[in-house]
């Protein structure tokens, strides 16, 4: 094989489970030799799609495949405004394709080609959720029979709605608090009244600090009780209180001792974390909402965070990923790549390839795919006894099977999949 170079760029959207998915498969002047990306950005996936068709396929094409460097550095400053989830998400899946080609025509996965193996296989945690304590722990028992060691875990606020659990899914019908005593009476004229027969992203409700905290602290009370110490729990906070009652949020979670606490704070509010350090011991990841490689590293820097989050298809791909590893490794900080639904099959196994090689790896959230996603992408890596497993074959070892991805177009969604917005009793948008 000598020097193929870039013949081609398809986008593929599919949805075989409930999120929309985007790939990127690259093929080359060598018949037969192509590579496969994820760019899911399944809020706005059609200016991804845009991103790529129109710009970055005609800038790429015939350029050689082995250049991936090079190809990345010129394709991100080739618009001249940087950054962003659209132009990092296109641009990510452009790259992981390319590695998947480098792996393809050296034979060797991708993991090889960074460095080899630093270990068999990657300890994941799953999500664990529900609309009281005790379904909350019931899901956790289920998923340490399967073998999880680490499970997130995220409990229903009564009266409210809350992110990261199942009531979310039902907005407005869980706003129903009318008891001063467990927080403000909501304003509800302006929830959405939403149609049965219609597909929404995420639904909107009401937020309320104060009763969050009180029932999580109360649910990892509960769990500890219920099952000790010795299983690892996390918890997503996402941006969604005060900084100043993150603050205090942390204190009280260190006695319960969680694998680590996620998104405390907002990108904007990152001088909050060092109140956190002087005051307490709790383990902070952090990075999901970043949308450019440099975001994270005042964190790594200053050892305000214990595990990276970064979302890597949102940073550009594997190969700003694996230099923000090798910075994290050189200063004591972990990684925790972002890997919900919303990360394909093929960003799930770009994660891995990371995960195998990088000797700071803290841990992967995982997501369960369905078989007719597992279908789609043959390949898909194995969850077993609570880790996640690479097959080895070369490249990131996984594919499309296009044919089969056409028949689960993307479904129509209100607001073109916008979320709806959370707001406070009163009616003030909350973040993220």
């Amino acid at each position: 094989m000598s020097d193929p170079k870039v013949k081609n760029v398809k986008v593929i959207f599919t949805e075989p489970g409930n999120t929309r998915l985007v790939i990127v498969k690259v093929e080359t002047t060598e018949p037969g030799l192509h590579g496969v990306g994820c760019a899911t950005f399944t809020q706005r996936p059609t200016p991804v799609k845009a991103a790529i068709e129109d710009y970055l396929t005609p800038f790429i094409t015939g350029k050689s495949v082995k250049d991936i460097e090079d190809i990345w550095a010129s394709s991100y400053v080739s618009s001249y405004w940087r950054n962003g989830p659209v132009l990092n998400n296109a641009l990510s899946g452009i790259d992981q394709a390319l590695w998947d080609i480098k792996g393809k025509m050296a034979g060797m996965p991708v993991y090889d080609l960074l460095g080899g193996r630093s270990r068999e296989a990657a300890p994941v945690y799953v999500h664990a959720s529900g609309d009281n304590n005790e379904e909350v722990g019931n899901q956790m028992e289920t998923y340490m029979k399967q073998g999880f060691h680490h499970i997130r875990v995220q409990v229903a606020t009564p009266g409210y709605a809350t992110y990261g659990n199942k009531s979310a899914r039902t907005g407005s019908k869980t706003t129903n608090n009318k008891d001063v005593t467990k927080g403000p009476i909501p304003v509800t004229t302006w929830l959405t009244d939403y149609d049965d027969d219609r597909l929404y992203a995420h639904p909107g409700g009401v937020f309320e600090p104060v009763p969050y905290m009180t029932s999580a602290l109360s649910l990892f009370e509960y769990i500890r009780n219920r099952f000790g110490y010795g299983v690892e729990i996390l918890h997503d906070v996402h941006e969604r209180i005060s900084p100043i009652q993150g603050v205090w949020f942390a204190k009280q979670v260190e006695k319960f001792r969680l694998f680590f606490l996620e998104d405390l704070f907002s990108p904007e509010d990152q001088h909050y974390f060092e109140m956190v350090r002087q005051q307490c011991s709790t383990p902070i990841a952090m990075g999901e909402l970043y949308s450019s490689p440099n975001d994270v590293i005042p964190f790594i820097k200053n050892k305000l965070i214990d595990f990276i989050r970064i979302h890597i298809s949102d940073i550009g791909g594997i190969t700003p990923a694996r230099k923000i590893a090798a910075m994290g490794e050189l200063l004591g900080i972990k990684t925790a790549w972002h890997g919900p639904g919303d990360t394909s099959p093929v960003g799930h196994s770009a994660n891995l390839a990371l995960n195998l090689n990088c000797q700071n790896f803290g841990i992967q959230e995982a997501h369960i795919f369905d078989e007719k996603t597992r279908e789609v992408f043959p390949g898909c890596p194995e969850l077993k006894d609570g880790m996640m497993w690479s097959n080895g074959k070369p490249g990131l070892g996984i594919e499309i099977n296009e044919k089969l991805a056409t028949k689960y177009p993307f479904k129509e969604r209100a607001w073109g999949g916008a979320w709806d917005t959370v707001r406070r009793a009163d009616g003030t948008v909350v973040k993220p």
